[in-house]
């Protein structure tokens, strides 16, 4: 067993974390084939009570991947990738610091 020296454990760490923070950003966009899901389902010609379950179902799953990938990808990315998700935030003018 060799012993790896405290540069390549470093970089060994920030591979993981960049490969954590990938995962964390792709499950938060995927995410939104569920939310899609949850609103073309009920145009399906299914009986009333597969469109509900199914449809609660692709919601419930939508907030729990969107919420998996928010703890892989830590606090500070999870707001900043939260807040540039929400439709209301997308035609916003950024304020200027100054």
């Amino acid at each position: 067993m060799t012993k790896q020296s405290p540069a390549f454990a470093v970089l060994d760490f920030m591979s993981r974390k960049n490969r954590q923070i990938k995962i964390g950003i792709f499950l938060m966009i995927f995410s939104g084939v569920f939310f899609a899901a949850t609103l073309i389902i009920p145009f399906f010609d299914l009986p009333t009570k597969t469109k509900v379950a199914a449809s609660t179902t692709s919601f419930i799953l939508m907030e729990v991947v969107f919420w998996a990938g928010g703890l892989l990808v830590g606090k500070e990315l999870f707001t900043k990738y939260k807040n540039r998700l929400n439709p209301l935030n997308w035609f916003k003018k950024k304020e200027q610091n100054g």
